[in-house]
């Protein structure tokens, strides 16, 4: 490519980083102009309401203050933001909207607290109130963008130096040097080597001066702390305030303040005050002369102490550290000559924009770049800057043009259980990469202190919602997506760990969205301080004993948003050393093919639970035949579940291929020949638990059940993960109660019938008396798509009642008679018969008799012991199709309280109106009452079951 390319390159970086720098600028105004302050917080890019908890002199000088939550605020907690230490801030008085009372850069970010350094000078004086309200804002970093585009106009005129070969390789001017001897540890999965001398081994890179630079403060600070335990001799470069307090003591101020220079810079800073003081009290113009000499004099000297000392902390050092950014000529380094350092590394490489990597890359002859480019890309404000080539990374950019020729993966890592690894490994790295056998196998419950339950000795579990209803909220600006529901699900899993003595501080939660992030917050933050939650990108670079993610997409149109960038989501699973659960609903998920591919990979190798294993009261989703043909009902086909392979829960279509099937259930038997009530399940077929046949499978036997007189069906523990959601959801849609029990592969399902509280017998018909089959589910019939009452099934269900009790009634009279007890009269006993099914009933099946006696039982209300009218004055239960007078037509009343409450959470959940006859969507909802309308709706149901088993009571009196 030669100089002609350099100059291109060059012209176009410097024409992007114009787009970036126009956009965020833009951004900032907009900040400031457009947008109100609670939306910049729900960005992420402002907080709100904080007071003053500490305020001291540290970091050499600075003042170092410390912001928290107003006490007063909803919440104890930070919302979710973007802040990382080194943010440059803008501090303003929250009583006026355009004063800036300071700028400083964030040290230090935690749930509950943002810490904030300030510099102070001679006419600068900070004076902040404990009582009043301020706000923090990210400002714009001019001085990042200056030293970005000197840094490419000093690469378009290099043309002798120390990295003029380097340069010509990075260009493709020349070959790159074999690398075959280069030894180089197994921490990052890929490495850049450029390196010009064939004969540079690991040993004599560090045997030599190295510059070692990453992109982010943090990143540098990781390496600090790495080559600490190594007793290498470090200086960390940068501003004290972006630093981790551990690693201070290794920084260039610290250094300085030990050095044997301090006291004699202590000592000159104190004459230059002292001639200030002077000056200030004299009117003698030949005095201020003389005076402005000797400070002169003075800041002349103070300014070679002060270079000396840094020299000497340089020269002295094996290894200097900083940011990209922060090796620029402007800082310490100018005053070393340009060939000093032999190696260049640049850690994290493929997060960093190619024009900051050559900010320290004229510095050396020689470099080495570490790291991943399958994870997350440079951040960008500019989208069609980054579509551009912005976004492009130095490493991804030599890995296309050279190959292997200079990228040598390191295939074995050391974070990782062997199966959470597998799946990155296959997905993304060509299936290279092995784990080491010191965490290959290791679990949570390994952990010193943690019990072996089912959750710590599992690396991989999907807790799939697909069908549960459970769907993220809809936000009118699309800006951020929380689901309420997936919050529950990771609230119990979390507590299911710690409750096995997992430590929360060895957990993260980990989710794409900020909303989601201060939902998870909201119920999580106060009783697991130590919790981590944060989105993927402020994860990056970070690892954690267990982490759950939550996706928080669910939604009829299969769409997934920024979970489609692969790499966010191959950061997100592989920051999991021992565990790593998966909330999501695979239904909506699988329309993306690398989501896919993890579902089906969590389905094959982990657990796999459906939401019906945690929570009581949820409502399946009603897929309609429309609904069930995926997306945009374009005729494609439908996307499944984890346990539906294909197939929406809950889907009618299944009903129509059952053949030999049902006429084996006509003969009594289950599919199989074998008698109800003793279901020998293998598991699933072969094609997968989701297969129509095993779905129909399912459906038949628990259809017989549900028409039987058992009131108990036990499913055996052979059955697969996803044969269990499949009864799950298969049980709930027949009204049934469902039980889950059992660890591992001894977890198995207990199906049984609901059984409504039993109405007061007749007088005299006995208090013990079992209710019949019929009795727990009242007799419907489907017809054209609508449930309607078979009156026929009604009056035969009461003609049963009517005869078991007789029988019963002439069974204990016969014992009374045997026992010499007195027989009842013949007046009593017919007093005790009053009732719906008293007399004149058939006592043959006449066809015509059973209609007209089943018109006139339905003329009646449809409570056993209420003989009212309801020709007239009554109304249809929508939950089990009965008629019931005026005092009986609550739900709570006659039995379907629980139907009734089922009924609204599905309603809620599908629709989001808050109140029957509510009108349209609840879409235009602010986004803060949004994320409450679970737990509002909660308080709201109880409200009404109050009040109606108020008025139950006041009609009974």
């Amino acid at each position: 490519m030669g100089s002609g390319a350099v100059e291109s390159f060059v012209t176009r970086q410097l024409d992007l980083l114009e787009l970036e720098r126009d956009a965020e600028v833009e951004e900032r105004r907009s900040w400031q102009e457009n947008i109100s302050l609670k939306e910049l917080q729900s960005r992420g890019v402002c907080l709100l309401k904080l007071q003053v908890s500490s305020q001291r002199t540290g970091l050499y000088g600075r003042l170092l203050v410390t912001f928290e939550p107003r006490r007063c605020a909803s919440s104890a907690v930070l919302p979710s933001n973007s802040f990382t230490s080194g943010d440059i801030v803008g501090l303003y008085d929250a009583a006026n909207e355009g004063s800036q009372l300071a700028t400083g850069i964030l040290t230090r970010i935690t749930q509950k607290s943002v810490s904030v350094a300030f510099d102070e000078s001679h006419d600068f004086q900070l004076s902040l109130d404990r009582e009043n309200s301020y706000r923090l804002l990210k400002l714009a970093n001019d001085v990042t963008y200056k030293r970005l585009k000197k840094a490419l106009i000093t690469l378009k005129k290099y043309h002798s130096g120390p990295a003029s070969l380097l340069i010509e390789v990075l260009f493709s001017e020349s070959a790159p040097s074999p690398a075959s001897e280069i030894r180089v540890f197994a921490h990052p999965y890929s490495c850049v080597l450029t390196l010009n001398t064939p004969t540079c081994t690991r040993s004599a890179c560090l045997s030599v001066p190295v510059l070692c630079c990453a992109p982010s403060n943090i990143a540098v600070d990781n390496l600090v702390e790495r080559l600490a335990q190594c007793k290498q001799r470090i200086l960390r470069l940068g501003h004290p305030a972006r630093l981790l307090e551990s690693i201070q003591q290794h920084s260039l101020d610290a250094v300085l303040a030990r050095s044997d220079n301090a006291q004699i810079v202590a000592d000159i800073r104190k004459d230059i005050d002292q001639v200030f003081v002077k000056n200030k009290k004299t009117q003698d113009k030949r005095e201020k002369s003389n005076f402005r000499n000797e400070i002169k004099l003075l800041r002349k000297e103070l300014k070679e102490r002060e270079e000396a000392a840094m020299l000497e902390s340089l020269t002295s050092a094996d290894v200097v550290l900083a940011t990209n950014t922060g090796a620029s000529s402007d800082g310490p380094l100018k005053l070393l000559p340009d060939s000093y350092f032999d190696v260049m590394v640049i850690d994290e490489c493929a997060q960093a924009l190619e024009a900051s990597c050559w900010i320290p890359l004229l510095k050396a002859r020689k470099c080495i770049l570490a790291g991943d480019h399958k994870q997350l890309p440079p951040t960008t404000v500019s989208h069609k800057a980054a579509q551009a080539g912005l976004a492009l990374s130095l490493m991804e950019r030599l890995d296309r043009e050279y190959g292997a020729r200079v990228v040598r993966t390191l295939t074995v890592q050391y974070r990782m259980h062997q199966a959470i690894m597998q799946w990155a490994s296959e997905a993304l790295y060509r299936g290279q990469l092995t784990a080491h056998p010191s965490v290959a196998g290791h679990l949570l419950r390994d952990l010193p202190g943690v019990a072996a339950t089912e959750e710590t000795g599992i690396p991989l579990l999907l807790v799939d919602t697909a069908g549960c209803g459970l769907f993220e909220l809809e936000e009118e600006d699309d800006q951020s997506k929380g689901n309420p529901g997936e919050v529950r699900l990771v609230t119990l899993h979390i507590q299911a760990l710690v409750d096995a003595g997992v430590q929360a501080r060895d957990i993260a939660v980990i989710t794409p969205y900020n909303l989601q992030v201060d939902l998870l917050r909201q119920s999580l933050a106060h009783r697991h301080p130590e919790l981590e939650i944060k989105s993927v990108d402020g994860f990056q670079g970070r690892e954690k004993e267990a982490v759950i993610l939550s996706f928080v997409r669910s939604n009829r149109k299969g769409e997934v948003g920024f979970l489609a960038e692969d790499r966010r989501i191959n950061v997100a699973v592989t920051r999991a050393r021992r565990h790593v659960a998966v909330v999501c609903d695979s239904r909506t998920v699988n329309n993306h093919t690398f989501l896919k591919t993890l579902v089906d990979y969590f389905t094959q190798h982990g657990e796999v639970r459906t939401a019906f294993e945690y929570l009581d009261d949820i409502v399946p989703e009603n897929y309609s035949h429309e609904s069930s043909q995926g997306p945009g009902h374009s005729g494609a086909k439908p996307q499944g579940s984890a346990a539906s392979a294909g197939k929406a829960p809950g889907s009618r279509q299944q009903e129509g291929a059952r053949g030999a099937r049902t006429a084996a259930k006509l003969d009594g038997k289950k599919p199989g020949g074998k008698p109800l009530g003793q279901p020998s399940l293998n598991g699933g077929s072969p094609e997968g638990a989701g297969s129509r046949d095993s779905a129909d499978h399912f459906r038949a036997v628990i259809a017989e059940f549900v028409a039987s007189e058992k009131t108990q069906l036990e499913f055996p523990a052979s059955l697969n993960s996803h044969d269990r959601m499949r009864v799950h959801q298969i049980a709930e849609e027949h009204g049934l109660r469902h039980d889950s029990a059992g660890e591992g592969k001894q977890r198995f399902i207990t199906v049984s019938k609901r059984v409504p509280p039993a109405p007061p017998p007749p007088p005299g018909a006995g208090s013990k008396a079992p209710l019949g089959p019929a009795q727990m589910e009242p007799p419907v019939q489907k017809q054209s798509g609508r449930e309607q009452l078979d009156l026929k099934a009604l009056h035969l269900e009461r003609l049963q009642r009517e005869r078991s009790r007789q029988e019963r009634q002439a069974k204990e009279g016969q014992q009374a008679t045997s026992s010499g007890l007195r027989k009842l009269p013949e007046k009593k006993k017919k007093k005790d018969a009053k009732g719906h099914a008293a007399v004149d009933l058939p006592t043959e099946e006449d066809f015509d008799a059973l209609v007209s006696a089943a018109i006139k039982a339905d003329n009646t209300c449809g409570l056993a012991k209420c003989t009212a009218s309801v020709v007239t004055l009554g109304q249809l239960c929508l939950h089990c199709g009965r008629r019931y007078c005026l005092s009986h037509h609550l739900p709570e009343i006659h039995g379907c309280g629980e139907r009734a409450r089922a009924h609204a959470r599905q309603r809620i959940s599908r629709e989001g109106v808050l109140y029957a006859g509510g009108g349209t969507k609840a879409g235009a909802l602010d986004p803060a009452k949004r994320a409450q309308l679970q737990r509002r709706l909660d308080k709201k149901l109880d409200e009404l079951t109050s009040q109606r088993k108020s008025k139950r009571q006041e009609r009974e009196k």
